[in-house]
């Protein structure tokens, strides 16, 4: 399914954040709490959110382990404020939870209105010896919120630099973070740049990745990530 027909369907998926991990979507979403409630509207949360529940039945798995993916997704705003998180799976991993947030953080805090850098992009960088060795030390994520139910309307903060994580662009601006994790992290990032898509936040000034995205740039076969690159986590990976 492509991304037109992806965007097609947000306003239908959002009934489908009600059917699937309805008290996930529910309980931790949009909470008040640190400076106040998250800096995003309701509505294009919910639009955001409501993605998940057709892109993690795409007919190629997104190149994952599971099919339908059992992924949580996270959405923080600029100022790193968890605006919601939810799953798409009552056995989506409960580790991935926190995963998913601090990739949301992530993405947020190292993109601006000049570069998008998603989480797949930082992975070479911060390899012993690459640029930014020693930045997932930088801003660790706040173990207080790793309880379900916990940390909407705060900042949890986070560093995760494997795929998963990507800005979220309006009118040329980031407006913050959406993470997932549950997969392999090639197919976290494919779910995570199709959502944003098909959420129409994909309007990034340019990357590091392929064709001056912030797509994920895969490192050849058998050979140590470089730049920007990532290396391939199964032979059914996708660049989405």
């Amino acid at each position: 399914m492509g991304t037109q027909k992806i965007g097609m369907t947000a306003l239908a998926g959002l009934a489908a954040v009600a059917i699937f991990g309805a008290s996930s979507a529910r309980a931790d979403q949009n909470g008040g709490g640190y400076g106040g409630s998250c800096g995003i509207s309701v509505t294009v949360v919910n639009a955001i959110q409501a993605t998940l529940a057709t892109v993690v039945n795409e007919s190629d798995g997104n190149g994952g382990l599971f099919k339908p993916n059992r992924m949580w997704s996270a959405v923080v705003d600029r100022k790193g404020v968890l605006c919601s998180v939810i799953s798409s799976s009552s056995d989506a991993w409960p580790g991935s939870r926190s995963i998913a947030i601090a990739k949301a953080s992530t993405a947020n805090d190292f993109s601006n209105n000049q570069l998008a850098l998603s989480t797949a992009n930082l992975y070479g960088p911060t390899q012993p010896g690459g640029s930014l060795y020693g930045l997932n030390n930088s801003n660790p994520f706040n173990p207080f919120f790793q309880p379900q139910g916990t940390g909407v309307g705060q900042v949890p903060g986070g560093i995760i630099t494997f795929g998963g994580g990507v800005a979220l662009y309006a009118n040329g601006q980031v407006i913050g973070g959406l993470g997932v994790s549950g997969d392999s992290s090639c197919a976290d990032h494919a779910i995570a740049y199709r959502m944003r898509a098909a959420a129409g936040l994909a309007g990034i000034p340019g990357g590091v990745g392929p064709g001056g995205t912030d797509n994920i740039l895969y490192a050849p076969a058998n050979t140590p990530p470089t730049g920007f690159q990532q290396p391939h986590c199964f032979p059914q990976d996708i660049t989405p």
